[in-house]
C-alpha cells in the first residue's frame, strides 16, 4: 500500500500578497485559483513536485464558522502562531539570499543544526514560519 502526500494547507490573510511571495519569490507555479462563498483558495506547488499541492486558504476556511472563531484564527495567524511548512533545497545559502533580498522577514539565518541539516527560516506575508533545509554532507 502506497500513501503519499497530496496537499497541505497554509492559512493566509491576503491571497494576492501570498501569491506574490509563493510564486514570485519562491518560484512556485500557480495550479488553481478558486473562489467560493466569499472565500478564496489558491493552489501552488513546486514544478519539481507536480503531485504535491500547497493550498493557500483563508485562516478559517469554513463558511459555517462563527465570527468569534474567525476572529480568533485571524489573531493567531497575525501573531505567527499557526504552524508553517518545511521545504528542502539543494543550496540553503543561495535560497536564503534570494528570499531575504525579496524583503521577507528573516527568523533565522543559515545555520548547521545538530540533527543533520543546514537550515534557515522566514515568515511569509501572513506570518507563517517557513523553514528551508539542506541535508549536510558528512
Amino acid at each position: 500500500m502506497d500513501i503519499n502526500l497530496s496537499q497541505c494547507f497554509i492559512a493566509v490573510d491576503d491571497h494576492d500578497k501570498a501569491l506574490a511571495f509563493y510564486r514570485d519569490v519562491l518560484g512556485m507555479e500557480v495550479r488553481d485559483d478558486v473562489g467560493f462563498e466569499g472565500m478564496r483558495w489558491v493552489t501552488v506547488g513546486s514544478p519539481d513536485q507536480p503531485d504535491v499541492d500547497i493550498v493557500l486558504e483563508p485562516p478559517l476556511a469554513d463558511p459555517n464558522a462563527s465570527d468569534a472563531d474567525k476572529k480568533a484564527m485571524a489573531e493567531l495567524l497575525a501573531k505567527g502562531l499557526l504552524r508553517g511548512v518545511i521545504f528542502t533545497t539543494d543550496d540553503v545559502d543561495a535560497t536564503f539570499e534570494r528570499i531575504s533580498a525579496a524583503g521577507a522577514e528573516v527568523l533565522q539565518e543559515p545555520v548547521d543544526q545538530p540533527y543533520g541539516v543546514r537550515d534557515c527560516a522566514f515568515r511569509d506575508p501572513a506570518g507563517n514560519m517557513l523553514r528551508f533545509n539542506q541535508p549536510r554532507t558528512r
